[in-house]
């Protein structure tokens, strides 16, 4: 059975104070905090907490990210791999450190992963849940869990 795992980030500025969260539900989730990041390493860094914190099940990652959903959808990172890790305009591509280990965690992985996005700050339940707990994370530099 496929687990649904809705992730978000947060930044206080850009750069500036940001935080993660991820949750399956309001009683299983996490979230964390970098006194100085952008939103989307936030962004990132709440799918790869998502995929280690959940290592067995089949997961669909709910995000309001078309960073992170379109790389995975469009398969930005094919063309990434083949350029040396050059973007479509030849230059260096952004948070290279954590596209590596989200693709070791994904593109590598034996189990089914799929990525779905969410119009954010729309209504939907779990996505205003986990933009809660990662604003939070950033205006108090904490994290939560509750696994």
């Amino acid at each position: 059975m496929t687990v649904r795992i809705h992730t978000d980030g947060s930044c206080r500025g850009n750069p500036g104070p940001g935080g993660w969260a991820w949750a399956r539900d309001h009683d299983h989730f996490a979230s964390g905090a970098d006194v100085h990041t952008t939103n989307q390493r936030m962004e990132l860094l709440a799918v790869i907490e998502a995929l280690r914190d959940n290592p067995d099940d089949p997961l669909e990652i709910v995000s309001d990210s078309n960073y992170v959903v379109k790389c995975f959808e469009e398969k930005w990172h094919v063309g990434w791999l083949r350029r040396g890790w050059k973007n479509s305009q030849g230059k260096p591509v952004a948070n290279r450190d954590l596209w590596e280990d989200l693709f070791a965690l994904t593109l590598d992985s034996p189990r089914e992963i799929s990525f779905s996005w969410v119009k954010g700050h729309s209504g939907d339940r779990m996505n205003d849940f986990v933009d809660q707990l990662a604003t939070e994370a950033a205006d108090v530099q904490r994290g939560r869990r509750q696994l």
